[in-house]
């Protein structure tokens, strides 16, 4: 376990590390538990799809807020709240489901309550581990964070989710409950330092906050840069993953079981990449790394736009899935290196709005552009795109991980 989680890191980030592995596993469990609880109240296209909706509207609606928060309260107690109210709602939901009282519109406004408090949540528990552990341990750090959600959340959570559902509807979100409760506790045993204006002692109104985050991320040249980079490869990537169903089925004539296997596949390249970062990282610098991560996207899908082959397509979900998580774990080691400690939550939040928002946008392209010239259109395009900006910013991708943090993360 030494070698796993180094002892310099700290026994807080070792709770931290914990809560994050078990309320992952959790998320994971009803990843596929959800949309089957749906699919059981109602065969409704419309409302099933609002399950989706609801996934993606959080983020949208309320990250920003949620980083102006956690940049002015004590962020522990933002997450503990968070997850208290998560708790009280499946709560709710676990007993209806009981009871055989729940409808569609009780388990969507369950869900939807669900999201919103993991925005809170999730939003401000990005912001810890720069408080935790030293800078030059990042990479570390966010790598260990990364392997419990690949390993949990998509590995594992999903196919014992749909286990459980089988067993009853009930069991998946009470273990869900359960391990969000342990979550909870490991979480309370953190000890976070200083970071700024503690206990809401903020002067400025909040929209000065939030224009705040936005003018120090447009004036920092490398998260300016990684902002940018992350909204336009998230319109590319929703372009082309919007359709992945309708590809997998007509380009790659899968059925069902073997789209769901292309997902896995992703998931055990990124366990390779887990066991690789370390490795990876000894021999070069994070420059370099993003640098040929977003060649590699670039290329993905063009491979993809180009294959009617499942087994080559399936060596590509297999690499995509290892850049994937080397190049997301180095995204958040840079901007967490580069933020201070007291802006975080908010540059965080903008990171956020530029993931969201990105995928949302590609999605509607991706579907007008396969409505209107076929299901490999949308891959057409994310290649092309993909290519212009790694073209146009090649220069300064190498840079964006020189600079140093204005101001310490941790204390």
């Amino acid at each position: 376990m030494g070698r796993f989680v180094p002892e310099r890191l700290g026994s807080s980030f070792r709770w931290l590390l914990g809560s994050s592995w078990v309320t992952n596993f959790g998320d994971g469990v009803a990843l596929a538990a959800a949309p089957l609880l749906l699919a059981s109240l109602t065969r409704d296209p419309f409302l099933i799809s609002l399950a989706a909706l609801i996934g993606w509207a959080p983020p949208l609606a309320f990250g920003l807020y949620a980083g102006v928060l956690s940049d002015r309260l004590d962020r522990r107690r933002i997450v503990l709240v968070a997850n208290a109210v998560r708790l009280c709602v499946l709560a709710g939901l676990v007993t209806m489901i009981a009871t055989g009282t729940v409808t569609v519109t009780s388990a969507l406004i369950a869900l939807a309550l669900i999201g919103i408090t993991e925005v809170f949540a999730d939003n401000t528990t990005s912001t810890l581990t720069p408080m935790l552990v030293a800078r030059d341990d990042l990479t570390v750090a966010n790598a260990r964070l990364q392997t419990g959600f690949l390993t949990l959340n998509q590995l594992a959570g999903p196919p014992l989710g749909a286990f459980l559902f089988t067993a009853g509807a009930t069991w998946p979100f009470a273990g869900q409950l359960v391990l969000v409760a342990a979550g909870l506790v490991m979480i309370s045993r953190i000890k976070l330092p200083p970071h700024g204006r503690e206990n809401g002692a903020a002067t400025a109104g909040l929209w000065q906050d939030l224009k705040e985050g936005f003018r120090w991320t447009i004036r920092h040249a490398a998260v300016r840069t990684l902002a940018l980079t992350i909204l336009i490869f998230n319109i590319t990537f929703g372009a082309a993953w919007s359709v992945l169903v309708l590809y997998s089925l007509e380009r790659l004539d899968l059925g069902s079981i073997g789209f769901g296997l292309l997902t896995t596949i992703s998931a055990v390249g990124g366990l390779i990449g887990t066991a690789l970062y370390g490795a990876i990282t000894r021999r070069f610098s994070l420059g370099v790394i993003m640098r040929v991560g977003l060649i590699l996207e670039t290329l993905t899908h063009l491979g993809l736009a180009l294959t009617t082959s499942a087994w080559v397509a399936s060596v590509i979900f297999l690499l995509f899935g290892a850049h994937a998580f080397i190049w997301g774990t180095t995204s958040v080691t840079v901007r967490q290196r580069a933020v201070p400690a007291e802006l975080q939550g908010r540059v965080g939040s903008v990171n956020t709005l530029c993931v969201f928002g990105g995928l949302v946008g590609g999605s509607l392209i991706g579907g007008a552009l396969a409505s209107h010239y076929g299901v490999t259109a949308p891959f057409w395009f994310a290649f092309a795109g993909s290519a212009v900006f790694v073209v146009a910013l090649w220069r300064q991708l190498m840079h964006i991980t020189h600079d140093e943090p204005e101001t310490a993360g941790r204390v």
